[in-house]
């Protein structure tokens, strides 16, 4: 399943105000449910949440992951929600960020956009960019790499 027939699949709970929706393939299953506050959340089986209505914090950030052995000083961002992938706040506008610069904790580095709402995703570590795992404009999945950082 992709990134768009997630949302129609979300849309379509809205419009017809369904609290519970399961959606079963051969290779996926998902599950959305209304919580009580009236918050969609999809659910998969490997207990990923999206939270599909609600914007998350400007300060959510994904925690660093190790990388592949050659790279052990790396700390690696990852996507901490479904969304559609932006390196500027605007299209034509510098990124906030590109390999090579020095990043510091808590500044942003990217946005999310998850069911029209931006979400900032910002840096835990000081460092220095030294990848950027996704293009512009791209779909991203929960956990899906964004940025390595060589800490400080």
């Amino acid at each position: 399943m992709d990134f768009d027939e997630l949302k129609q699949v979300l849309e379509m709970v809205r419009e017809h105000d369904l609290t519970e929706l399961e959606l079963e393939r051969p290779d996926f299953k998902i599950r959305v449910r209304k919580g009580p506050s009236g918050q969609l959340q999809a659910v998969t089986p490997v207990a990923a949440v999206v939270a599909a209505s609600a914007p998350v914090a400007p300060s959510a950030v994904a925690a660093p992951m190790a990388v592949p052995a050659e790279d052990v000083d790396l700390a690696v961002l990852k996507s901490p929600i479904v969304g559609t992938f932006y390196r500027s706040s605007e299209p034509g506008s510098a990124p906030f960020t590109d390999v090579g610069s020095r990043v510091k904790k808590g500044q942003v580095l990217c946005i999310i956009e998850a069911m029209k709402l931006m979400n900032e995703i910002t840096s835990d570590v000081d460092g220095e960019v030294v990848k950027v795992f996704v293009e512009n404009g791209q779909a991203v999945q929960y956990g899906e790499r964004l940025f390595a950082i060589r800490p400080n």
